[in-house]
């Protein structure tokens, strides 16, 4: 029996001195993330801080706005 939840993985990494962080090997290919990506951090106090792929937000981002200016999906 795999142990392993698809889609799932949990690692630990150190902050460096200069407060950087490396994304364990297996979570940057199950999010595809490249060297050069950029990457957009969320933070909230009490829930911690999220990662996201900065171009999935745009994409995301940019589909509000264009819900906005049709906001009831009329042509």
């Amino acid at each position: 029996m795999d142990d392993k939840l698809e889609g799932k993985l949990m690692s630990v990494a150190k902050v460096g001195e200069k407060g950087q962080v490396v994304i364990p090997k297996d979570m940057r290919e199950m999010f595809n993330i490249k060297p050069g990506d950029t990457i957009l951090f969320l933070a909230d106090k009490e829930r911690g801080i999220a990662i996201v792929s900065n171009e999935d937000y745009m994409k995301f981002a940019q589909s509000i706005f264009e819900a906005q200016k049709n906001p009831f999906g009329n042509e």
